[in-house]
């Protein structure tokens, strides 16, 4: 933060709140998952809520939002009490939520959605015109100008279905905003679109509530943030206040130094695990590059050159078509996911919920998926040593037979890690491996990387992270236009492989 930021932010008055929390608590099947919380929102400005998964961010926001009745406590809204039991009646008071998991119907028009329910009427038929103009406006104040208000939503970019989430919100007037994780799935370059739209809604006078992992977004929009840790409140302040180091010590309880774990001792990296010359496909092009046993070899590029190609293609999802592939100094040709798993290979794909997990089947039968699909017969032993994989992850869930879709994103994502483990793979591939998990989860996952490593796994590890990619890389490759453009050491600056990524390298060529 700078010392302008901080007076500028010391001189504005809040006045008074428009949303008020006191004393707000929750159980589920007698756990008590929020503890007495308080919280106060300000018209035109924009409130950080982060914790770790588990901590009872979205439970305070389903409470706030209709959706859960809270045990204790009030909540009082622009000065009066308010008792929501539906998220309608929450709505309509002026309390909108745009959830990750957005509520709309891809095959009506943006108006349509945005008036679902309460279409104006003209005539006593529906005023299609009159809704795709009154949408038109609404869009229009948010800066927008490229989203048809007649265009079916399920034509839409997720970004774009987003905008119509945060209209559909403007249309009922809300005073209180509030967003759940609301770049996680979006591109890079979508990202700052987000944040003008968060900005214009605070000058507009809108009270903004903005969950999310990613800390830089929270300091970068919030004003004031506010820490859960297991249900109970941390603290709550001014953005300006806190640095990176002090959040995380606040929302983990421990500090940012063991945010990337050092290289265990005695890990050694090895020969060459695996090795691609040449290579290439419909994607990609002249694609070279080796990988040591013990080695973590991290990839970064921008939106658009080729990261995740070049995990399908060492893994066989979208093989590569011309090249040659080694493992072990043998010529392989992975030709499918299939071969790639009996060959020794793992790929920890960036989208969990739709490539990794089979969200309505147990945590066990998950941990089982990969063995049951290739190596049927080791299925019994398999069954066997899973539990202490899971165990070993420190898996948080109700049992071995909870079904996946209700674990935290940081749990199923261990629970990912633990299919793969079961084949005891020499080379894993992880794109994008904490992408929308929380802080804690996300140490454990390094930690996790580095064990790997230290056992003699070859780790390719592709993010959009550049901390991460420096934090944990030994070598660092860099990736522009479908081609690996430079190689550079594991302790680069991220100006040095922003450079490289956008193809203005002074590094050696990979």
């Amino acid at each position: 933060m700078t010392e302008q930021r901080v007076v500028e932010k010391r001189e504005h008055d809040p006045g008074t709140p428009v949303l008020s929390v006191t004393g707000v608590s929750k159980s589920f099947f007698g756990v008590r998952v929020l503890h007495d919380v308080d919280l106060e929102l300000f018209s035109g400005r924009v409130h950080g809520l982060v914790g770790e998964n588990g901590a009872g961010k979205s439970t305070l926001m389903k409470i706030i939002a209709g959706v859960y009745e809270r045990d204790t406590g009030e909540i009082v809204l622009a000065g009066e009490a308010v008792d929501h039991t539906h998220p309608i009646q929450a709505m309509r008071a002026g309390i909108a939520t745009v959830f990750q998991e957005f509520n709309l119907l891809p095959e009506r028009s943006v108006a349509e959605n945005v008036f679902l329910g309460r279409e104006p009427r003209r005539a006593g038929f529906v005023d299609n015109k009159g809704m795709a103009s009154r949408t038109a406006e609404l869009l229009a104040e948010l800066g927008i100008d490229f989203i048809d208000p007649t265009a079916r939503v399920g034509t839409l970019t997720v970004a774009e279905q987003q905008i119509v989430e945060v209209v559909k919100a403007l249309s009922f007037d809300a005073r209180v905003i509030s967003m759940d994780e609301p770049t996680a799935a979006l591109a890079d370059n979508e990202v700052e679109l987000l944040y003008e739209i968060v900005r214009k809604l605070a000058a507009r006078g809108v009270a903004v509530l903005y969950v999310s992992h990613r800390l830089k977004e929270v300091f970068d929009l919030c004003d004031t943030i506010t820490v859960l840790k297991d249900g109970a409140l941390v603290s709550s302040g001014p953005a300006a206040e806190l640095d990176t180091p002090e959040l995380v010590r606040r929302m983990v309880g421990r500090s940012i130094s063991t945010f990337f774990p050092p290289v265990v001792a005695g890990t050694a990296v090895g020969e060459t695990r695996l090795s691609v010359a040449d290579a290439g496909n419909a994607y990609l092009d002249g694609i070279d590059f080796e990988l040591r046993a013990g080695e973590i070899l991290g990839v970064a590029g921008l939106q658009g050159s080729g990261r995740t190609e070049l995990a399908e293609a060492v893994f066989g999802a979208v093989p590569f078509t011309r090249g040659r592939v080694e493992l072990d100094g043998r010529p392989v040709r992975i030709a499918n996911p299939r071969a790639g798993v009996k060959a020794g290979l793992a790929l920890v794909t960036e989208d969990r919920k739709a490539q990794g997990l089979a969200l309505g089947q147990s945590v066990v039968d998950n941990a089982l998926l990969v063995i049951r699909g290739v190596f049927a017969r080791r299925t019994p032993a398999a069954r066997r040593t899973v539990p202490g994989i899971l165990s070993s992850l420190e898996v948080s869930s109700r049992g071995l037979d909870q079904e996946v879709q209700y674990l935290s994103g940081g749990n199923q994502q261990k629970v990912v890690l633990a299919k793969w483990l079961a084949t005891g793979p020499r080379v894993v591939v992880f794109d994008e491996p904490t992408r929308g998990i929380d802080v804690g989860a996300k140490i454990a996952v390094y930690q996790l990387m580095r064990e790997l490593a230290h056992q003699g796994v070859a780790i390719l590890m592709i993010s959009s992270e550049l901390p991460e990619v420096i934090g944990m890389s030994d070598r660092i490759l860099a990736m522009h236009d479908g081609r690996l453009v430079a190689e550079l050491p594991g302790d680069s600056t991220e100006e040095a492989v922003l450079l490289a990524a956008a193809g203005h390298a002074s590094g050696a060529a990979a």
